[in-house]
């Protein structure tokens, strides 16, 4: 039998995990999210009093996860019923798999093959853009798409043609809201709020200048901005074209927006 082996001075020794709890452990609160995602999963449309009934829990537990899921864009909410939100789409697209809701693949890769360009459709999640599917073949584009899941409404051509079509004190509580390193954007924002309620294009460029994008809201059949469609290539073989690929993005998103939305689709 070999000798035991003593812990060095200063140093406790550790026990080997033994037992049921050398395993995988629950926890009360990722056991609460993931039921309440499962749950909206296999149900959609379920009403609070329904998840409240499922789970089990206090009413004032299971109110704090939704809300939070809720604003995270993990959920959704519609006439008081929960489906899943555009931030689990998010990952979807991440993950290399394309996923779309009103608008459907075909579609996109119409209007990519028709312009050209990358094709990016995004939903707002809380305070952010979400892409959650696209076509075409922007290396650049696509790369920070899946990179970079969430991101500030101003900082993209698609947040800020949602962001313009919100209520008027919507979008000011969101512009107040931003913090003063966001400052240049806001004023940014501002100063192009006119034209794109005119022309209904929001524009953008990238921090380097290399890549320029155009975007639109697709509207449902009651006239609400559901989510972005923006178009995005080289700011050298775009700019030339934005007349041009602004009235050919606008012709596509109409056709789409005269279909009725499915309650289970995030957007």
């Amino acid at each position: 039998m070999q000798p035991a082996v003593k812990p060095q001075a200063g140093l406790k020794a550790v026990k080997s995990p033994a037992g049921p709890k050398a395993g995988t452990q629950n926890h009360r609160t990722v056991d609460r999210v993931t039921q309440i995602l499962e749950e909206v999963v296999y149900h959609p449309g379920m009403t609070f009093a329904e998840l409240v009934r499922a789970l089990g829990a206090a009413k004032s537990s299971v109110h704090g996860f939704i809300r939070g899921l809720v604003a995270k864009g993990w959920l959704y909410e519609d006439q008081h019923r929960f489906y899943l939100g555009p931030a689990v789409y998010g990952l979807t697209l991440a993950s290399g798999h394309i996923r779309a809701g009103l608008v459907t693949d075909s579609d996109l890769s119409s209007l990519h093959d028709e312009s050209r360009l990358a094709v990016f459709l995004g939903v707002q999640a809380g305070d952010h853009l979400i892409y959650i599917a696209e076509a075409g073949s922007d290396y650049a584009a696509g790369f920070e798409a899946r990179s970079n899941i969430r991101r500030t409404l101003l900082s993209t051509a698609g947040g800020k043609a949602l962001l313009a079509a919100r209520p008027q004190f919507e979008r000011e509580a969101y512009l107040r809201r931003r913090s003063r390193d966001e400052a240049e954007w806001v004023d940014r924002f501002i100063g192009e709020f006119e034209g794109i309620n005119k022309t209904r294009i929001a524009t953008n460029q990238n921090q380097t200048g290399t890549r320029f994008g155009l975007a639109t809201t697709v509207r449902n059949r009651l006239g609400d901005a559901v989510a972005s469609i923006t178009l995005v290539g080289p700011t050298a073989e775009v700019q030339p074209r934005l007349a041009k690929l602004s009235k050919m993005l606008i012709k596509h998103v109409d056709a789409w927006s005269q279909r009725s939305v499915a309650p289970r689709e995030a957007i």
